[in-house]
């Protein structure tokens, strides 16, 4: 019998720490893949960006995600951890979210302890729950889920709202409401990091997003500080856009795209990274390979 995206995922984590990136759609989910990653992330700030074009404050609905996260689970046999944001509403919302997504084929589902309207992880003006509205969540996340290995993945803002110490706190009191592991946001340094896995026992995920409040330390170093994951959520959509601004000049200034083919996925790779001779040969088989 298949093992699920949850079992897939945590049997990954054992094998050491996991890089994962965010992919903004599901076709570069499945370049993730292809180039050898073990996970996949779906973040909220790239999905309301790359998606939406809207910030990342919490505007996509749980029916806009689930279709997001059907469209990238089936694009890749990589474990896909998803952004749930605040869970969409109160506990009992929450019970909804986490069956929808599991439904969807997420491995892992990630839920934060903002208030709404929340905001990036790394920006000023977050405010938090309180402790026991969060852990509330929590223990509906985990009632809600039908395979006990799909993991909830509770991240907490208070580092940069409350201090570490609370963070800390917090986190302990969400592995005991249900929480499998443990997103600790916007730490700040190595330091920080490595106190907070020493003092929390539990898988811990990292976020090394670009232009944050975290100095970018390399996957080596949370593979000696024994985290699970690394995320990159925005990476490959900073990258993608700075590329099609690029080409958007050239086009401008020149007139044709011929400068521009060097730096292209030529039609080929785009076919190949489809599948598109599997669907051809398919095709003419159904009307009898003719």
């Amino acid at each position: 019998m298949p093992t699920s995206p949850g079992t897939r995922l945590r049997q990954a984590a054992k094998q050491g720490t996991l890089a994962i990136p965010g992919a903004f759609n599901a076709l570069v989910g499945r370049l993730v893949e292809k180039a050898g990653f073990p996970a996949v992330y779906l973040s909220g700030a790239a999905f309301s960006a790359g998606t939406l074009a809207l910030p990342d404050i919490g505007l996509f609905t749980l029916t806009e995600l689930v279709t997001q996260t059907t469209f990238l689970t089936r694009a890749v046999t990589v474990p896909a951890i998803i952004d749930a944001d605040t869970g969409f509403g109160e506990a009992v919302n929450v019970e909804r979210t986490v069956r929808e997504l599991e439904a969807a084929g997420a491995a892992a589902i990630q839920l934060e302890d903002q208030q709404l309207p929340k905001r990036c992880g790394h920006l000023s003006g977050k405010a938090l729950v309180e402790p026991e509205v969060m852990a509330a969540k929590l223990r509906a996340a985990a009632s809600a889920r039908k395979d006990p290995d799909l993991v909830i993945l509770a991240r907490t803002d208070a580092r940069s709202v409350e201090g570490l110490d609370q963070a800390i706190d917090r986190a302990k009191r969400y592995l005991d409401a249900g929480a499998d592991w443990i997103f600790p946001e916007a730490l700040a340094d190595r330091a920080e990091f490595e106190r907070f896995a020493r003092e929390v026992p539990a898988p811990l995920v990292a976020n090394m997003t670009e232009f944050g409040q975290s100095t970018l330390l390399p996957l080596s170093v949370f593979a000696e500080l024994g985290y699970a994951g690394v995320l990159f959520p925005v990476t490959l959509l900073r990258v993608a856009m700075r590329a099609v601004e690029d080409a958007l000049a050239e086009l401008l200034t020149q007139g044709t795209q011929a400068g521009l083919l060097e730096s292209m996925q030529s039609r080929q790779e785009l076919y190949d990274l489809l599948g598109y001779t599997g669907f051809e040969a398919r095709d003419k088989a159904y009307f009898g390979g003719k």
